[in-house]
C-alpha cells in the first residue's frame, strides 16, 4: 500500500492543508483541505472515503469533491465511518440546507454517493487491503484507522487524546511499520489540549514509552504557527528516536 500525505496540518495558511491522505489511487482517509491538491482526474479515481470524525478540518472538501466528480463517474462514491459520524454527515452537511443529499441524486436507486457503516475492530477488505477503524478518544465520536497491506501496517490515530488501549492495540500489530499521531498543542496550552481531547508533547512522550513495537513515528495536526515550538518540545521530551513532523506530499509505502 502507498500513502500520500495531501494535508496533515491543524489549520490553513500558506502551504498548510488540513487532514487528508490518499491511499494508492482509490482510497481517502479523511477529506480536509489537502484534498484540493489532487487533479480532477485523480479525484475521479477515488472510490472509497474513510472518515475519522465529522469536524470540519477533516471533511471540508468532501461535499465539493462529490459535486465536482459525480457526473464523470459511473458508480457511487462510498463514504465509510461509524453510525454516529454518518448521522452527523446526514444531519448537518448533506442535508439540502448546507449541501445537497447526494445519496438521492440523480435518484435513490443510482446515487452519486452512498454511506457504509463500519464498526470498530472489524476490517474492511478492499482488493486485499485491510482497513480497520480503531477507537479514538475525542470530544465527538471519532476513530483512527489501521491500514494493513499484509506486508506492513500503518496506523493513523485521527484526533485523540492518549489512552492505554490505543498503545496496547499498537503493540498487538506484528507488522507495524508507521504511526501517524496527532500533537496539536504546545505544553503551555496543555489545559486547552485536555479540554479539547488533543495531544501535547509530554502526553505524546509518555505514550511512546508504552509503545513496544518498532515503528517510524510521524506527528500530524500541528497548530499553524506553533509547528517549530511543538516539535522542539517533542524533541526535548521524547526518549530514543524522536518523531518527525509529517510533511505535505510525503509518501509512505508498506
Amino acid at each position: 500500500m502507498r500513502l500520500r500525505s495531501l494535508g496533515c496540518a491543524g489549520g490553513i495558511g500558506g502551504e498548510l492543508r488540513t487532514t487528508s491522505f490518499l491511499i494508492d489511487d482509490d482510497i481517502l482517509i479523511d477529506a480536509g483541505t489537502g484534498l484540493g491538491e489532487l487533479s480532477l482526474e485523480e479525484l475521479q479515481n477515488i472510490d472509497h472515503v474513510f472518515i475519522t470524525h465529522a469536524h470540519l478540518d477533516h471533511i471540508a472538501c468532501l461535499p465539493i469533491m462529490v459535486d465536482s466528480v459525480a457526473r464523470q463517474r459511473d458508480r457511487p462514491l462510498t463514504i465509510y465511518s461509524t453510525e454516529a459520524v454518518i448521522a452527523t454527515l446526514k444531519g448537518h452537511v448533506f442535508n439540502w440546507a448546507i449541501w445537497p443529499d447526494f445519496t438521492q441524486i440523480p435518484d435513490a436507486h443510482k446515487p452519486f454517493m452512498r454511506y457504509q457503516s463500519i464498526s470498530e475492530g472489524v476490517p474492511v477488505m478492499l482488493d486485499g487491503r485491510s482497513i480497520t477503524a480503531i477507537h479514538a478518544d475525542h470530544v465527538v465520536p471519532a476513530v483512527g484507522y489501521h491500514l494493513d497491506s499484509g506486508k506492513g501496517s500503518l496506523v493513523f490515530s485521527g484526533d485523540t487524546t492518549s489512552f492505554d488501549a490505543f498503545w496496547a492495540y499498537l503493540n498487538s500489530i506484528k507488522n507495524l511499520r508507521f504511526l501517524l499521531i496527532e500533537t496539536a498543542f504546545q505544553e503551555k496550552e496543555k489545559e486547552i489540549a485536555i479540554l479539547s481531547k488533543h495531544m501535547y508533547p509530554s502526553l505524546l512522550a509518555e505514550g511512546l514509552t508504552k509503545l513496544t513495537r518498532p515503528a517510524d513515528v510521524f506527528v500530524t495536526h500541528l497548530k499553524p504557527g506553533d509547528e517549530v515550538a511543538i516539535m522542539r518540545e517533542i524533541g526535548h521530551l521524547v526518549e530514543g528516536e524522536v518523531p518527525i513532523a509529517m510533511p505535505n506530499n510525503h509518501v509512505l509505502e508498506f
